[in-house]
Order: structure tokens, then C-alpha cells, then sequence
């Protein structure tokens, strides 16, 4: 395994060799990001919008990566029938119009691009609160109307008010930074955010209900989930003041806009004020659609021409790193923590996925457990993606396809594989080191491998023994009685059958006087040659492994 993001299928390639990726971009995207597309010498890109999930189960199977907005819906159908598929670039923040849990289990990579908009989200969210505020559209429309009807459209100020901000990601952070601007107190919902990012902010957090229930303005900006559909539904409406108003500029279904209608209708909620729709274009029969409390723009959160340009060029980008195993960035269902090194990440990952691969053909029986400790000055951000690559080898060893570090760990926990965090299971004589330890039925075995100077990944124990072997080709493991002519016994067989020994790294353990070999092959051996092995009377296991 040479590269964590290694590809199979691949349609062609340059005229210098390298491989030509097939990239479908399925809803509009700026033509700044197009025109990188259209350069890159390594890309076929078809544009083909507007396409039916019919349609697009019918071209799917024919990409490697496919660029989409919020238009597209990426279904557990499209990803079945997405048979080489290896990315989804989502452009936006938002990834709930494609299955994830289902991409995973394909081993797809999701990712997004969540700073592109950010600003322009905020802006417009912000926008909105003023709007409702100020009752700016309702006065507007009067005016059209040909009225001047001043008295009918008294607002609030926002001064001196309080602004809660349900999830304070990326969006919902610039939107409290402007609100502070203007004046306004900020109360923030968010169960991952810690209290010290707040403080730092000048944000105070507090539980939903106590942010609803103190607030003047509500701003949303959570993901939607099956957790936050519907999160403003009647039961929260009754904890807002009378005077509140609701700005959504996030998902359409977290709010239940049949209950805020009656709210607003009953004089329970001053107003909303809303650019995101359950079902977009929205129904005719919207119930807040028309409402004379309500402010409404069609879906115009990231519709600004920086955010387009921004947007278009990132998510390209994101794609073709990720494609050319350069990098990978954004991603909703990857274990890479933001800013992890992706090259030194890469080394970590296909070590640790030749220590899986020669866990399992080591293994005397079928593995239940894996344990999994790192020793380096990055561990905690190393920690995920190395277990990913250490199940991808151990699990790809049974499963010669279907396995890749993406779909790893719901592998493993589909087949009832116990994977954990371990702590002192080995020495650690490297400063860049992994080990793992892996049990089975009456049996167990620990293993390390090391990140030496040349970043080159290299076993370094295995069991009791110590050595420094290049996983690498074909290789035989062989255990033996450590007495004179092993290596000359061994080294006949292979003269025999004409294969040339590359390099015969050797641990010993002089109590119980055995060694173990790990001996790198110029070619790969047939079955037979193992049988020749095992003939002679000091080996006592002798087993090939492809690498």
C-alpha cells in the first residue's frame, strides 16, 4: 500500500503516465471552479445538471468523484450504483442531502466546504434580524402599493437586546461578532463547543431552553439531523418571549412552520424571518408564506459573487487533492482532525496498514480484538486515522476488495470487531511509533512498526522479537530453532526454485534460543516453496505475506 488514498479503477491515463480521474459536477457551479476542472490535464469532467436520481444512477457508475450543491440528492440507491466512486464534494456547508452513513459503509469520502461561505451566510442572517427588526420588507411592499402608511410599521432597536445563537460553528460565531457590533448580548447554544472558546468570544453558553427563553432574537445555525428536525416546534415556541423573532438561515426543517404560524397568529411570537425551506422551491400552500410577520428570501445565504467564486474554487480543489492523494480536506466522515499533516499522516496510515495486514496473516485464528497505542508528539490527532489504516490492512488481508480506510472502522464494528485505545502495550524505542495488539481465542500477539528518519515505515517488533524489516513486495515470515544452517538451508530452497533474496532482517530470542525472519523477496513464490520450507527440521513456521 503505497498511498493511503490509493485508486483502482481508473479511466486513462496522461501522456506522461498519470491517472486521468473522471469528475461529474451535477448542479451549477461557478465558472472559476470549472475552469480549474477544464485545465487540470488529469480530468475528464462532464457537467450534466438537473438529472433525476433515476439519471444519475445511470451515469454514477462511470466517476470517480462527483461535485454537487444542495440540488443533488445523493441517495443509498446512487451510492449503490456508484461502483468506482471515491469522493463527493459537497459545495456548502451543509452534507444532509446525501447519505454519509451509506458513503461511509462504500468507503466514499464526503467533504464540504465550510469557511467558503461563512461570511456571506452571516451577512445575510444578519440581514434578515435587521429586516424583521425594522420591518423593512413589510414597509417596502406598502410602499410598492403606493401607501405611506409610517405608523403601521414601527420596529424594535437591537441595541441592548439579546441575540441567541443555536450551534455556534463557523456561521453562527461571525453572526455573534456582528450582533456584538451592534450592541447586542450574545447567549449561545452548542453541546461540542467548551466554555473557554465562549469566553474567548464573549459569548456566555447555555442550555436551549434557557437560550429560547431569554432571548429577544433567535439565529439558527445547526445542521439538521434527525436530532434538530423540527427543533423550534410549539413546546419551545411557549419558552420565547412574545417579542422574539427567529432567523433562519441554516435548514429549513429545523423549524415546524405550521407551529410558528400559530404562534405568530396568536400573538406568541413578534416574528421570523426565514431563507431556508423544508422542501425548496417551498409548497404553495406554505403556511408562512404571505404571513405579514414574516420576512422570506429564496435560499440566498451563500448567494453572494465572493462566496460563488470562493466556494467553486475550494470544493474543485478539495477534490482533486484528495483524488491525487495529496490531501485530504473537509472531510464529514474521514478521520483527519483539521490541520493534520497529510503527508506525515500518510506514512502513519500505511504502516499501520502492513502491521494489520501481517496481524492477520500471522494470526492463528480469526481476530476479535485490536488494540491500538501511538507514540509520537501528534498521538492525539494520529490516534483515528492510524486505527483506520490498521483495520484497512488487517480487514483487506480476508476482503481483497470493498476495504479502504474510509469504511474501516464500519467494517469492523459490522463484523463485531473490538477496536480500542490502549496504553503501555509495548516499549517505545522510536520516537514515531505504533503498536498494536491483536487477541483472539486462546491467543494473542503485539506488533510495532516505527516512522524512522527517512520517513519510511518499518516493523520493528514482532512478538518478543525485535528487528528493523521493510514491509514492502513479498515477504516470508518464518520462525525458526536457532541453530547453525537455517540460513544456508533456507537460502538452498530458494536457490532451487530461483528467487533471490532482497534483504533477511532477523530477531532472536536466545532464552528460549528461536528467531524469527523476515525476509524481503525479489519475486513473489509460489505455495510450494513454503511446503520446501516447512520440510526442513528447524523451521517451525514459515508464511508469505503480500504487501
Amino acid at each position: 500500500m503505497n498511498d493511503a488514498l490509493s485508486n483502482d479503477a481508473v479511466s486513462a491515463q496522461t501522456p506522461d503516465g498519470r491517472e486521468t480521474y473522471r469528475v461529474l459536477v451535477s448542479d451549477k457551479l461557478g465558472p472559476d471552479g470549472l475552469a480549474i476542472l477544464d485545465e487540470a490535464d488529469d480530468v475528464q469532467v462532464d457537467v450534466k445538471t438537473g438529472m433525476t436520481e433515476a439519471e444519475l444512477c445511470e451515469v454514477i457508475g462511470g466517476y470517480d468523484a462527483l461535485i454537487i450543491r444542495s440540488g443533488t440528492q445523493v441517495t443509498a440507491e446512487v451510492l449503490a450504483a456508484s461502483t468506482r466512486l471515491k469522493i463527493i464534494g459537497r459545495a456548502g456547508v451543509g452534507t444532509d442531502n446525501v447519505d454519509v452513513g451509506e458513503a461511509t459503509r462504500r468507503g466514499v469520502i464526503v467533504m464540504n466546504t465550510p469557511d467558503a461561505n461563512t461570511i456571506a451566510t452571516a451577512e445575510h442572517a444578519f440581514a434578515l434580524l435587521l429586516s424583521s427588526a425594522r420591518n423593512v420588507a413589510q414597509a417596502h411592499r406598502s410602499m410598492t402599493e403606493g401607501a405611506w402608511a409610517r405608523s403601521s410599521f414601527t420596529g424594535v432597536e437591537v441595541n441592548g437586546k439579546t441575540l441567541g445563537v443555536i450551534g455556534f460553528g463557523r456561521v453562527g460565531r461571525a453572526v455573534a461578532c456582528r450582533a456584538q457590533a451592534f450592541g447586542m448580548k450574545v447567549l449561545a447554544y452548542d453541546p461540542f463547543v467548551g466554555e473557554k472558546a465562549a469566553r474567548d468570544l464573549k459569548v456566555e453558553l447555555a442550555d436551549l431552553d434557557d437560550v429560547l427563553a431569554a432571548s429577544d432574537f433567535v439565529s439558527l445555525h445547526t445542521l439538521l439531523s434527525d436530532e434538530t428536525r423540527n427543533l423550534i416546534n410549539a413546546e419551545r415556541l411557549a419558552l420565547m418571549k412574545p417579542t422574539a423573532t427567529i432567523v433562519n438561515a441554516a435548514r429549513g426543517g429545523l423549524v415546524d412552520a405550521a407551529a410558528v404560524a400559530d404562534a405568530l397568529d396568536n400573538n406568541q411570537l413578534r416574528g421570523i424571518a426565514i431563507d431556508v425551506y423544508d422542501v425548496e422551491p417551498p409548497e404553495a400552500n406554505h403556511p408562512l408564506i404571505g404571513h405579514p410577520k414574516a420576512v422570506h428570501t429564496p435560499h440566498l445565504g451563500a448567494s453572494t459573487a465572493e462566496a460563488q467564486r470562493g466556494v467553486a474554487i475550494e470544493v474543485v480543489q478539495q477534490v482533486l487533492d484528495a483524488l491525487r492523494g495529496v490531501k485530504v480536506s473537509n472531510s464529514v466522515n474521514l478521520a483527519f482532525p483539521p490541520g493534520l499533516d497529510f503527508a506525515r499522516a500518510n506514512t502513519f496510515i500505511c504502516l499501520a496498514a502492513n502491521i494489520g495486514r501481517l496481524q492477520a496473516a500471522m494470526a492463528d485464528n480469526r481476530i476479535t480484538s485490536v488494540e491500538v497505542e501511538v507514540y509520537s508528539d501528534d498521538a492525539e490527532d494520529l490516534m483515528r486515522p492510524v486505527a483506520a489504516g490498521l483495520l484497512q490492512g488487517l480487514l483487506g488481508f480476508e476482503m481483497a476488495e470493498g476495504v479502504n480506510f474510509v469504511n474501516a472502522p464500519v467494517v469492523a464494528q459490522e463484523k463485531g470487531l473490538k477496536v480500542s485505545r490502549s496504553v503501555g502495550l509495548g516499549r517505545p524505542d522510536y520516537t514515531n511509533q505504533i503498536t498494536c495488539k491483536v487477541s483472539w481465542e486462546d491467543g494473542e500477539r503485539i506488533m510495532s512498526g516505527a516512522v524512522v528518519g527517512d520517513d519510511a515505515g518499518r516493523v520493528v517488533q514482532i512478538s518478543g522479537y525485535r528487528l528493523e524489516a521493510e514491509p514492502t513486495g513479498s515477504v516470508l515470515i518464518m520462525l525458526n530453532d536457532d541453530v547453525p544452517g537455517v540460513i544456508a538451508a533456507v537460502g538452498g530452497v530458494f536457490a532451487d526454485y530461483d528467487i533471490n533474496i532482497g534483504e533477511w532482517r532477523l530477531g532472536r530470542d536466545k532464552e528460549h534460543n528461536q528467531a524469527l525472519s523476515f525476509i524481503n523477496l525479489d519475486a513473489a513464490p509460489d505455495g510450494t516453496i513454503v511446503d520446501s520450507l516447512r520440510g526442513l527440521d528447524a523451521i517451525r513456521k514459515a508464511i508469505i505475506v503480500e504487501f
